[in-house]
């Protein structure tokens, strides 16, 4: 089912979300309900060489916060979220995935292996890791400025004190910046000067999507050409243009390109409406896609999945709707 027969549901779309969302004992109650998580988390240690299965369920909390633990974590999780409503016969007619939850989304739409994305994306966490030493990056979020006040005060920052930009345009009066550690925090100086609401730095161990991260996507495309890439089954929007793509050459361009470019998840967002999605499941640990779109547009109906309590919530939505 892509949506049901009565029409209520327009077109369903998935979203999937990105570092941040993990929590200690994510999965548990899914793994004690259904095989396929079981599967899933078999198939994730298999590729990985370590059990990313055992941090998910006991932590610590400090071993899954790291970024290369956290990247396969959170897709093995979005991914068996998705698996599970499948079974419940609720499919998307598009995707989107926030930063690495793009990755989660490509394994929605064929696009990927799991095993591959899963081993993928703990490279990718390396890489991201190793582009810029601990204590030498970082990112803020900037609550309640403009977009084009962002931009100017990182580009002045820069000249002043070190690179920064902004990279994540999550919703309006939400924008996340990186950049060098100096450049992160004159720029902070700056957009507080500027009438920003608040400015909080993220307890991140890299400036994620900034140019910074240019030698981790030259390493990305290596492993990127070991895998097998194919056309998706249906539309999955690009973080980096917030446009569709079904076209495998185009994907794994995008893909390398995210690494270092900013995320454009209001664009995105905007893509997947425009397409007719006007029901939003997130699929995987938290709800930080649901909050963003009440603040991209209040009339999308968002949904999510990531215990089996808010999984009974969306199936029981569903039942409502058909």
């Amino acid at each position: 089912m892509n949506r049901n027969e009565g029409n209520e549901v327009d077109k369903l779309a998935f979203v999937f979300p990105g570092q941040g969302a993990q929590t200690v004992g994510m999965g548990k109650d899914f793994c004690e309900k259904y095989d396929v998580a079981k599967r899933l988390f078999k198939e994730a240690d298999e590729a990985l060489g370590f059990s990313i299965r055992n941090m998910c369920f006991e932590g610590p909390a400090e071993d899954l916060k790291l970024t290369a633990n956290t990247q396969p974590a959170i897709l093995t999780m979005s991914v068996i979220a998705n698996e599970i409503l499948k079974e419940h016969g609720i499919q998307p007619d598009i995707a989107g995935g926030h930063s690495l939850g793009e990755y989660s989304a490509l394994v929605a739409a064929d696009v990927l292996d799991f095993q591959d994305a899963v081993l993928l994306v703990h490279k990718r966490g390396q890489y991201m890791q190793e582009a810029v030493p601990v204590g030498e990056g970082g990112m803020a979020a900037i609550i309640g400025l403009g977009d084009a006040a962002i931009v100017d005060a990182c580009e002045k920052a820069t000249k002043e004190a070190g690179e920064v930009q902004a990279v994540n345009f999550n919703c309006p009066g939400q924008t996340v910046i990186a950049g060098t550690t100096k450049g992160v925090e004159r720029a902070v100086e700056l957009l507080q000067e500027a009438g920003a609401k608040k400015a909080v730095v993220l307890p991140v161990s890299a400036p994620f999507h900034s140019s910074l991260m240019k030698p981790a996507a030259e390493k990305l495309a290596v492993e990127l050409d070991k895998v097998e890439i194919r056309d998706a089954k249906f539309p999955v929007v690009a973080n980096v243009t917030g446009k569709m793509e079904t076209k495998a050459d185009e994907i794994k361009k995008n893909l390398v390109t995210q690494a270092a470019n900013p995320v454009l998840w209001i664009d995105c967002v905007k893509a997947m409406k425009e397409f007719g999605a006007d029901t939003y499941v997130e699929a995987g640990p938290g709800k930080t896609l649901c909050g963003f779109n009440k603040r991209i547009d209040k009339g999308l109906t968002s949904l999510n999945v990531e215990n089996m309590e808010s999984l009974k919530k969306t199936l029981d939505y569903f039942q409502e709707v058909r």
